[in-house]
């Protein structure tokens, strides 16, 4: 039989005006603090949009997160990138200095 796994917490919040209870590995705070900023997005897109039911409101705030994420990631690459390419610079001005000892 599974047992219920002690770290897991119960978290009360609320998008859109409905309540939602969840469960949460993590810092409470922090599930909060999401759910506020899905709820503020999500009731910005409805005011903006006007007649939206909640469903096709949450597609959109759906399609703006995965547009977040994907310029996110997208700036993590080149970062990464970034690094490697000073990482084998530095590497190399390393290696030089240690044969001209």
């Amino acid at each position: 039989m599974d047992t219920p796994d002690e770290t897991k917490k119960v978290v009360r919040i609320s998008i859109l005006n409905q309540n939602y209870t969840v469960t949460t590995s993590g810092d409470p705070s922090d599930t909060e603090a999401l759910a506020h900023e899905i709820d503020e997005l999500m009731s910005s897109i409805a005011r903006r949009a006007g007649n939206l039911d909640s469903t096709r409101t949450a597609v959109l705030a759906c399609l703006h997160l995965a547009d977040r994420l994907r310029n996110a990631e997208q700036e993590m690459a080149a970062l990464k990138l970034s690094v490697d390419h000073k990482s084998r610079d530095f590497a190399m001005l390393l290696d030089k200095a240690l044969d001209e000892q």
